[in-house]
Parts: C-alpha cells; sequence; structure tokens
C-alpha cells in the first residue's frame, strides 16, 4: 500500500469555496490511483482554508504526471464555484509535487492539472503529456473564439461563447443598480442620473476566470454612483446650454479635487503647461522633432520671431533640432456628430512647438486645418489673448479624439485585448510564456467587453459626449490601426524615432524607459531559462501559433506594420515580450491614470466643440469661445467617466506582483524577485525626483501601475 498526502488550498476569495464533492486521481507513470473523496471531518474546502487529505494506491505510481480534480453534486445543495488556488502532492518517498491551478471551477467537472514546471511543447515526449496539451487547447479555443467588431479593428472576444450566468448571480449585481424604466425587463440599469447604460446581460456570458471579482465589480459601482449622484442632485447632468462663465466649471467636482487638477485649473492657459502636457500629459507620444517645415504648415520666421528672441532664427532653431510638431492629420476626414440635436465641429490642427533655452516646450504656432490658405489662418502667441487661447483649446480638443480613441483604447485596451485571447488560445497552463503573460491579461477581457457594452455602442456614452460620435470612433480606430507601426509599440525605438531623446525633464520617458528595462532584463531570464537556443523558439508550434495568431488579429496580418507574425531567435521573442507586458501595464497606466487630473477642468481637454475652427484672427471673444466649449451636460457626463476610468478599482495588482505562483521553479522565482527589487529602486528613485517638482509626474511609479488592461 502506498499512500500520496494531497494538500489543497481554496482561495481566500468571497465566495470562493464550495460545498460540492471534490474527489482526487493521481495518474502517474507507473499507474493512477483511484478516485477518492477527499472528506474530512467538518467542512471542507472553506475561502482561504487548507486541507491535508491521504490517497491510497496499490503500489506506487512512479512520477506523478496529471491530477485530476473532480468536482460533483453534494446532496441536495446546488451546485456552485470553488478557487482552486493549488494542490501539492507528497509521494511516499517524500517527493513533493505542485499542482498550480489559481481559477475558478464551475457546475459538476473533471479538471486535469500539470506540475508547475513550465514546459514547452518541445520538452514534452510522452503522448499522455501531449494529448492533454492538445485537449486544453481545443477546448479553450472552443470557449473563447474570435470577432470581428468593425472592419478593420482588432479581433476581439465573442462573449456569445460563454453561457449565460446563473439567475441568483445575475440578479444580485443588477439589483445594485436602479432599472433604466421600472417595467424593463431587459435587465439593463443605468448609474443614478448617469447616461451610461449598462447591459448587465450581455455581460454576464462571461467565462468566470476572465470576469471581475465580487470586490472589483463593488468597488467600481460605489466609485461611480456618489459622484454621479451628486451632479444629478445639482441638476448639472440634465443642464443643457453654454456655460456661464468659467469659474463654474470649478464647482463640478468641488469633492473630488486633486494636486494636480487643481494645478491644471490654475496653469491651463499658459503656454509652458500647454507645451508640458505633450510630455507629461494623459498623450505624451504626439510630438516629432523636425529638421525642416512641412510644406503643409508655411511659417515664416518673421511670424515667430518675437518670440525666438534677437539671438537666433527659425531655420537655425530646426538645425539645432528644437522645434517639434504634433500633427493630428488623422482627424482631416474623421465624422462629425450632433450632441444635443446641434452639430459638433472637429479640426485636423498642426501645432509646431519650441524647446527654449529655459529648457520649456512652448507653442510656436498653431494651423487649425491641413491645408494652408486664407480660411486657415496661422495663429501665433502674438496674437490677441481669446483668439491664441482658442486656438489652442481647439488643439486640445484634437488630443482629446486622438488619446481617448486611438492612444488609450485602440494601443493599449483593443491591442491587449488581442494579445490575451491569443494566449489563452495558443498556450496551454504548462507553457513558460503563458505562465509569464497571464497576470498580465487579468480582467482586460471582462473590462473591454463593458466599454463596448456602455461607452462604444450605439446611443453609449462616446455618442453621447464626443463630437465625433460612433462612426467617428470607428473611423478613427480603423485609420490608426492601419498606421501602427512595431516602432511605434516599443517605447525605445518609437522615442528615437520620434526624436525626443534630448527633452529636458519628459518625465514619462524618463520612467517608462527604466520600467521598459525592468522588464526586458526579467524577460530576457525567463526566455533564457526555457529557451536555449535559436531552434528552441523556432520549433516551439505553440508558440509560433501565438504570434502568427496576434499578427492575424491584432493586426490583420499587414506586413508593413513591421510586428512579427514568426520568431526565429530568444532576442526576438524578448522583445515582442516586453513590448507586451509594458503596454498592457506601463503604457497604460502612462495615458490613463490622468485623465481625471488633467480633464476636470473641461477646458483644457474639451470633449467636443460647437462651433466651427475660426477662419479669420480678431473675432474670438469670452462669449464665442464659452458658445464653443461643450454645454453643461456633455461636459458632466464626461467628466463623470474621467473620474471613474482614473480610479482604479479594489482588487488591484500593481506591476511585478505575482501572488499566483505559476512558476514553481527556482530559478524563475528568483527572477521574479530580482524584477520586483529593480522595480522597487526605480520607484524610489521617482520619487526622490517628484520632491524637487512643482508638479510631481507619478502615474509610472511601480506601485501606481496596474498588471494589466483593468479599468
Amino acid at each position: 500500500m502506498a499512500v500520496y498526502r494531497v494538500c489543497v488550498t481554496t482561495g481566500p476569495y468571497l465566495r470562493a469555496g464550495t460545498l460540492d464533492n471534490i474527489s482526487v486521481t493521481l495518474v502517474g507513470t507507473c499507474g493512477e490511483s483511484p478516485k477518492q473523496l477527499l472528506d474530512r471531518l467538518g467542512r471542507d474546502f472553506a475561502p482561504g482554508s487548507v486541507q491535508k487529505y491521504k490517497v491510497r494506491c496499490s503500489a506506487e505510481l512512479g512520477e506523478v504526471l496529471l491530477l485530476r480534480l473532480h468536482k460533483e453534486r453534494y446532496a441536495f445543495f446546488p451546485k456552485d464555484s470553488w478557487y482552486c488556488s493549488c494542490v501539492c502532492v507528497t509521494a511516499p518517498d517524500g517527493t513533493h509535487s505542485h499542482f498550480p491551478c489559481y481559477q475558478w471551477i464551475e457546475g459538476y467537472c473533471t479538471l486535469e492539472l500539470r506540475p508547475g514546471a513550465a514546459k514547452t511543447i518541445c520538452q514534452d515526449s510522452l503522448p499522455l503529456l501531449l494529448d492533454h496539451r492538445k485537449r486544453e487547447l481545443q477546448g479553450r479555443q472552443e470557449c473563447y473564439r474570435w470577432k470581428v467588431y468593425a472592419p478593420g479593428f482588432p479581433g476581439m472576444i465573442d462573449v456569445s461563447s460563454f453561457e449565460e450566468m446563473e439567475t441568483d448571480k445575475k440578479f444580485a449585481l443588477t439589483k445594485m443598480l436602479p432599472r433604466a424604466d421600472p417595467g424593463d425587463s431587459s435587465g439593463n440599469r443605468y448609474l443614478p442620473g448617469f447616461t451610461m447604460k449598462i447591459d448587465f446581460p450581455s455581460l454576464m456570458h462571461m467565462e468566470p476566470n476572465i470576469r471581475y471579482s465580487a470586490t472589483k465589480t463593488a468597488s467600481l459601482l460605489f466609485n461611480a454612483i456618489p459622484a454621479s449622484l451628486g451632479m444629478k442632485l445639482r441638476g448639472l447632468l440634465d443642464r443643457k446650454g453654454s456655460w456661464k462663465k468659467l469659474d463654474d466649471i470649478r464647482n463640478i467636482f468641488w469633492c473630488h479635487k486633486t494636486v494636480i487638477s487643481e494645478y491644471v485649473m490654475e496653469h491651463w492657459c499658459e503656454d509652458p503647461f500647454f507645451g508640458y502636457q505633450y510630455l507629461n500629459g494623459v498623450n505624451p507620444v504626439m510630438l516629432h522633432c523636425l529638421s525642416s517645415l512641412p510644406s503643409k504648415l508655411p511659417i515664416t520666421n518673421d511670424m515667430v520671431a518675437p518670440l525666438l528672441g534677437p539671438n537666433t532664427c527659425l531655420q537655425t532653431e530646426l538645425e539645432r533640432g528644437n522645434i517639434f510638431l504634433a500633427d493630428y492629420w488623422i482627424l482631416a476626414e474623421a465624422p462629425v456628430h450632433c450632441l444635443n440635436d446641434r452639430p459638433q465641429y472637429v479640426a485636423a490642427p498642426l501645432c509646431l512647438l519650441w524647446l527654449n533655452p529655459q529648457g520649456a516646450l512652448v507653442p510656436l504656432a498653431i494651423q487649425l486645418s491641413q491645408t494652408p490658405g486664407p480660411d486657415s489662418p496661422i495663429f501665433l502667441p502674438t496674437d490677441s489673448y481669446w483668439d491664441w487661447l482658442l486656438a489652442k483649446t481647439w488643439v486640445r480638443n484634437s488630443e482629446f479624439l486622438v488619446h481617448e480613441n486611438n492612444t488609450h483604447f485602440l494601443c493599449t485596451h483593443l491591442l491587449c485585448e488581442a494579445f490575451a485571447m491569443a494566449t489563452l488560445r495558443q498556450l496551454p497552463l504548462c507553457h513558460p510564456i503563458y505562465k509569464l503573460l497571464l497576470p498580465h491579461t487579468r480582467y482586460t477581457l471582462q473590462v473591454n467587453t463593458i466599454a463596448r457594452a456602455t461607452l462604444l455602442n450605439p446611443e453609449g456614452l462616446v455618442d453621447k459626449v464626443t463630437s465625433v460620435g460612433r462612426q467617428g470612433l470607428l473611423y478613427l480606430m480603423s485609420t490608426a490601426l492601419a498606421h501602427f507601426t512595431y516602432t511605434d509599440f516599443c517605447l525605445p525605438d518609437s522615442v528615437r524615432a520620434r526624436g525626443v531623446l534630448a527633452i529636458p525633464n519628459y518625465h514619462y520617458r524618463d520612467d517608462g524607459l527604466k520600467i521598459w528595462a525592468a522588464i526586458e532584463s526579467f524577460v530576457s531570464e525567463i526566455v533564457g531559462y526555457y529557451y536555449p537556443s535559436d531552434a528552441s523558439v523556432q520549433q516551439d508550434s505553440e508558440l509560433q501559433a501565438w504570434v502568427g495568431e496576434i499578427f492575424a488579429w491584432a493586426f490583420l496580418g499587414r506586413e508593413s506594420s513591421g510586428f512579427p507574425r514568426r520568431l526565429c531567435a530568444p532576442g526576438e521573442l524578448v522583445k515582442f515580450l516586453t513590448a507586451i507586458i509594458f503596454n498592457c501595464s506601463a503604457q497604460h497606466a502612462a495615458v490613463n491614470s490622468g485623465q481625471h487630473d488633467f480633464g476636470a477642468w473641461m477646458p483644457n481637454t474639451p470633449s467636443s466643440m460647437r462651433q466651427p475652427p475660426p477662419q479669420t484672427k480678431g473675432t474670438a471673444t469670452l462669449k464665442s469661445y464659452l458658445d464653443t466649449l461643450p454645454e453643461v451636460n456633455i461636459t458632466c457626463n464626461n467628466l463623470l467617466l474621467f473620474w471613474l476610468v482614473s480610479q482604479e478599482p479594489k482588487d488591484q495588482r500593481p506591476l511585478g506582483t505575482y501572488p499566483d505562483e505559476h512558476f514553481t521553479e527556482e530559478a524563475p522565482r528568483r527572477s521574479i524577485a530580482a524584477f520586483q527589487n529593480r522595480l522597487a529602486q526605480i520607484s524610489r528613485e521617482i520619487r526622490e525626483r517628484n520632491q524637487g517638482l512643482e508638479l510631481p509626474y507619478t502615474y509610472l511609479d511601480p506601485p501606481l501601475i496596474e498588471n494589466s488592461v483593468s479599468i
């Protein structure tokens, strides 16, 4: 008689325990154990519990290759979910085998687990294990199916491939919000006073391991409800028409001010702060250094000489690398939309900036269209106060549209969803790259499904607050993806290609490159451990299927994008994985977390413009300026969204935090510890620098970066 000791750990989460019967079967090289019920006196498998059992076999099983967990009905109790963290098996000779699970098991089923040591397909030779990999991926591919959201978009998850959740779970969530209409049986809900409809029935068709936890769901709702109720009670969400005076906008978020939002309110109209936002605002990727002016921007030296001063000229500053351009060409043909039954307007500006001798980046000139001519004047800092402020505000509106649609939602949310999908579909649980990437896909599929059901859907928030509406969003994202390149995706390559390596006080670049280097070092150690040669990369059919699926569904098979469709060497794999992890974590933090800070003062980031771009100078006044800005209700709905997405809900996991121990070997565990130490050192450097800054830059402080796109 051989006795195996089995230790089962249940996750510490709300409703993680189960009353169902749990049995286990051990499968070894010399045979398998009989199926044995795991049952002790008292309750088994309570949340956070660690339970020990004995499995008796007639003979030793040899090396344990698989562990089967059987979840079956107990008495008359209804079926429930169980979160199994891991199972440890101790053989009669004292050998320990660790079986990571870290997933929800729903209903009555059997789940097969492998020991924690990561294996590529090339390292498996036993037919039993090869068959297990194949069956696991077949099951995942049936569960996680691709869907085309719109032409030219990255592929997305098809939520119709999931079974609907149990009725009691659906109502447990939806009863937290009032119905849109008391007689509405659809299950649709609204935040109080908020025009964002929550289509909960469609969100409930989510596989449990990609769904928000109860803690995160409740936190998300409770972040939104007080702010929306406050606006509703003050009548702001229903008030149409122009703002009467600029100071009235200060009172929207009287209880949700931050140090940065207060700073923005005081300095938003100043030229140095306008330039600062290109470096350290929420869209710090727009600037390109110029060596010569484009023909579509016919600026002369005489126009800018008063700002440059007597000791230099425009050509000299171009030669010195001090002239930069932000080009919003993508907006030139963007569809426009109506808000409150009134037409809105869009500009496609060219904004020229100068790095002055004091190290400040300031705007030199603004042209509000891509076509120069009498109807498209070039606005200058020497123009009247309201002319110049209005021109800058048009640029800030263009910033909003490009940032929200492309820099933020397309390049982090949608691309990271495609990475998550390919990882789930093409890499089995035991694959080292699956173990590496899984923490960086957490909740991404869920948050994007929520976004499509509330923001991007017809009549959703994009249609209610932006000048381009949903049709403009579809145009902007598909156009941006058609021009997006691997160079744009990789931060070191991007800053080099844009010529912005030497700009001082570019904290996004400086912090981002440090974090990129830390991720790259960590990934290099992991890849080096599992892929010792070019052949080991080339012969991993699962890895090649993974990168091929990303190329096909994220980048639509476009060769000119420069993204790899096949990986041939460990170095190529390191770069690709580094870029994916960086964009799923740090880049999303950089372009998401500051939205409330920089957008709470609406004139700094207007979501729409109600008058056409000015075609002549000398006509702007305070009244015309206020009549151009978004109406009161449009402003408030947009700021509610900024507040909501800038507040990371509870159940956070900062960058480098891996509580689920998918890697069990000593080498990758050492690499994780070294990665965490590097991030801690970066955090100390950032905080020390910030003490000397008038406006601290915190968005890339590692403890404030979420591992994944989860809000």
